[in-house]
């Protein structure tokens, strides 16, 4: 059915895929999202690779009589930005699954 040129020629674009694949999740770890909370008292940064590079609160967010409500600030800047990472994420590797979601790819 496929001659073997075909093979070939398809096994050498399966592997330039990969690469490019490769380079594109090494770039997500560079590319940075933000998520942030209670009007920009609580501000986030991840990256690509969905580690939290950074997390700044504003004196004003502490208030040492109202803990839950700062560490509702803080959940809610970090799932914000995880959210923010995830959408990256997809529409980076999006191109090479073309929209499948293949788990435990990325």
């Amino acid at each position: 059915m496929f001659g073997g040129g075909n093979m070939q020629n398809m096994m050498k674009q399966m592997k330039k895929m990969q690469q490019q694949m490769q380079k594109a999740q090494e770039d997500l770890k560079e590319q940075t999202v933000e998520g942030t909370s209670g009007g920009g008292m609580v501000t986030v940064i991840a990256n690509g690779h969905k580690e939290i590079m950074s997390i700044k609160i504003k004196p004003e967010a502490v208030d040492p009589n109202d803990v839950e409500m700062l560490e509702d600030l803080v959940l809610a800047a970090v799932t914000e930005a995880m959210n923010k990472a995830d959408e990256m994420v997809s529409k980076s590797m999006g191109k090479f699954t073309g929209g499948m979601n293949l788990p435990g790819l990325f």
